[in-house]
């Protein structure tokens, strides 16, 4: 036991920023992603809104959150993630408690647009770069485990905010989230978040490189945003994410909502919904596993494509059946479990860690167009009284990423040191 306890006081840090990392990622996916289509219901219920209109403002949020991306980038660039997270959970932790004021469908796209913003800058964005900054050798697999944090957050979350909108309305569940964020995003900052190794006199990886091989600083190496915008193989992945999120987001807004038009209870619809986000757990870490064994992340990008692509396709074949809802599910596991971590891989593997965060955030203001998404759908749900239509139609996003992505793997990426 005290062999067990010396080697994990000895532990590379970063394994223990990692953990604290995963545990925020959670907390933030499940309260503000997965769990958006718990408020579906009892916001058309109260308001008398359509399922366009509530899906609207996470879409109206998200775009606001898309064109602030760049800006986001470029402070964690120039300040590191450590500051940015502190302040954007100070912020978010506000603006949820803005929410819970909610009476008119201007506020609502107001306050999520707010909401959004200030969450870009404690989320996706800071804790890819700070994990990127980290780990070099073990990047794939680093992404991975933090990948489960996302996971985690939509099987843990989804039934907790279930019970607290039972418990508290809607309105309360927005305070509830707001004073939890604070909670948990401020100690993990003080105390456990730090931006680079070199602050705490560490090695990136924890570890010397290889006989033969010179010392790097991979946070050192890449090249700039003017040179990756000059190239097109840029423009191509950015194109293919944006296919790709177009499908994956629309059924994080309408996967309960699925599920419930199908004919399960609300219970069931959040429990399914759940087991599909909780599953990416193990898949996950292996494909960040794995990720540190394939030469090109494209090729893994158009695998999850297509079994996302047959997974919809099972769901409009067999109309929401029991064997088909099961065989979706392991489906949409395998396949959403390299989505968010494809492009984090892909844009260091092309392009480096110099302007990483800015890249990101630029990637995601183009991606901006996958988030009429969610109100596509509802809007062809109030038309048709189905998703079928929308099914087809995610269907063609997911193909349309994966032809993009094979057409990435065919270009020669930038050359850095």
């Amino acid at each position: 036991m005290t062999r067990y306890w010396r080697r994990l006081r000895h532990a590379y840090y970063g394994w223990w920023l990692l953990a604290g990392s995963v545990v925020a990622v959670a907390l933030a996916a499940g309260i503000s992603f997965w769990s958006f289509g718990l408020y579906v219901d009892p916001l058309e219920q109260e308001f008398g809104w359509s399922r366009a209109q509530v899906a609207g403002g996470f879409s109206i949020a998200q775009l606001g959150a898309g064109f602030a991306a760049p800006l986001v980038g470029r402070w964690i660039d120039r300040y590191g993630p450590r500051r940015i997270i502190l302040i954007g959970a100070v912020l978010t932790g506000a603006s949820y408690l803005l929410l819970a004021t909610t009476s008119e469908l201007w506020q609502w796209f107001v306050y999520q647009s707010i909401n959004a913003v200030f969450r870009q800058m404690m989320f996706f964005i800071p804790f890819q770069t700070l994990i990127s900054r980290w780990f070099d050798r073990r990047r794939g697999l680093a992404v991975g485990i933090l990948g489960t944090g996302f996971a985690l957050g939509g099987l843990v979350l989804v039934p907790i905010m279930r019970a607290v909108i039972d418990a508290v309305q809607w309105e309360g569940s927005f305070v509830v989230a707001g004073i939890v964020t604070v909670a948990i995003f401020t100690p993990l900052c003080i105390l456990l978040i730090r931006d680079n190794p070199s602050d705490i006199g560490a090695e990136v990886d924890g570890a010397a490189p290889p006989a033969g091989e010179p010392r790097t600083d991979p946070a050192l190496t890449g090249v700039t945003v003017q040179v990756a915008l000059r190239t097109p193989l840029f423009w191509v992945i950015a194109a293919a994410l944006t296919a790709f999120f177009f499908g994956m987001v629309a059924w994080m807004v309408h996967g309960i909502p699925y599920f419930e038009a199908a004919g399960y209870s609300t219970e069931r619809a959040a429990l399914l919904f759940s087991i599909a986000a909780g599953g990416g757990v193990v898949t996950r870490l292996g494909f960040g596993y794995l990720a540190d064994r394939i030469p090109r992340m494209e090729a893994a990008a158009m695998v999850v494509a297509g079994f996302i692509v047959c997974a919809f396709a099972t769901l409009l074949i067999t109309e929401g059946s029991v064997v088909g809802v099961a065989i979706f599910l392991v489906l949409w596991v395998v396949g959403a479990s390299g989505g968010p971590m494809v492009e984090p891989l892909l844009l260091t593997r092309s392009f480096g860690l110099v302007a990483f965060a800015s890249l990101l955030g630029i990637v995601q203001v183009v991606g901006s167009l996958h988030l009429a998404s969610p109100i596509i759908a509802g809007a062809i749900f109030d038309a048709t009284g189905g998703y079928e239509w929308a099914l087809v139609m995610l269907m063609g996003s997911m193909g349309l990423s994966a032809a993009l992505f094979w057409v990435a793997w065919r270009l020669p990426r930038p050359h850095y040191g």
